[in-house]
């Protein structure tokens, strides 16, 4: 055999939302390792171009659209685009997201809104742009990127708790919907992620709470019973697994990625 056919999404093309940093772009990243065509979406041109380089240089096809998921007319034009320059699409991993914390007493409408528009109706947005194709073919992954958020609650995160558990309800609902066809939908739930985006949440909490940065982290390392954030290599990891013929039989799951802080 060649090195080709041990690669287990060798001829598959996946989608990737939000992946010019972060978890979207350690899954770009890990799903064009497992051998995968890779097309993937973001606001930032240039993280998208170096994105694309990268992928390519691990001799793997990749092209990239600009795209606001929270525009439904600008979420269809990079679904026709993506799927023309890869040829179709197998595999949809929706991980654009954003967060933001405040209290509730006084908490500003914008953040409510901008929380539901960005983390659940972009994920409703994508989903309703390509779940046609999979229904077609009979077959794909769709793999959300959830939240332990999406599990639990608590303080100060109303808004980005509601999105999250919004996600999940989705995702089941999807799941159900859409098993006649041979697609499943799954979502990944992960803790606290080392990431750009935990990097804001830690200066909003340092503003919120006046503790400093060390302080702040050292919360956040402690949600975990592990004491640690999460590698956005090891959602990567999971998204690789789920996107396989070997998760077949994994559909409407929340899968927990948490260091043992929720155990449900």
């Amino acid at each position: 055999m060649t090195q080709e056919q041990y690669l287990p999404l060798a001829g598959r093309r996946a989608i990737v939302t939000g992946a010019g940093r972060g978890i979207g772009r350690s899954i770009a990243l890990a799903l064009a390792e497992a051998g995968a065509t890779v097309g993937v979406t973001a606001r930032s041109a240039e993280e998208l171009e170096q994105l694309v380089s990268e992928i390519k240089a691990k001799g793997r096809e990749s092209l990239a659209v600009c795209c606001d998921v929270t525009d439904p007319e600008q979420v269809r034009s990079m679904a026709q685009t993506l799927q023309a320059g890869l040829g179709g699409v197998d595999i949809l991993v929706n991980n654009a997201g954003n967060a933001g914390s405040h209290k509730f007493v006084d908490h500003p409408d914008e953040l409510w809104h901008r929380m539901l528009t960005i983390n659940l109706t972009s994920v409703y947005y994508v989903c309703k742009a390509l779940t046609p194709t999979f229904i077609e073919q009979r077959g794909g992954r769709i793999i959300n990127i959830a939240s332990i958020a999406s599990r639990v609650g608590d303080r100060y995160i109303a808004a980005y708790t509601a999105s999250k558990h919004g996600v999940l309800g989705l995702t089941r609902a999807l799941a159900a919907e859409l098993l006649p066809y041979n697609v499943t939908v799954n979502a990944i739930c992960p803790g606290y992620v080392d990431t750009p985006m935990t990097d804001g949440n830690v200066r909003n909490m340092m503003t919120l709470t006046g503790k400093s940065e060390e302080q702040v982290r050292d919360f956040l390392a402690k949600t975990s019973p592990q004491k640690r954030l999460i590698a956005p290599e090891e959602v990567a990891g999971l998204a690789v697994y789920l996107a396989q013929d070997i998760a077949k039989g994994v559909t409407g799951q929340a899968i927990n990625l948490d260091g043992g802080g929720v155990m449900s």
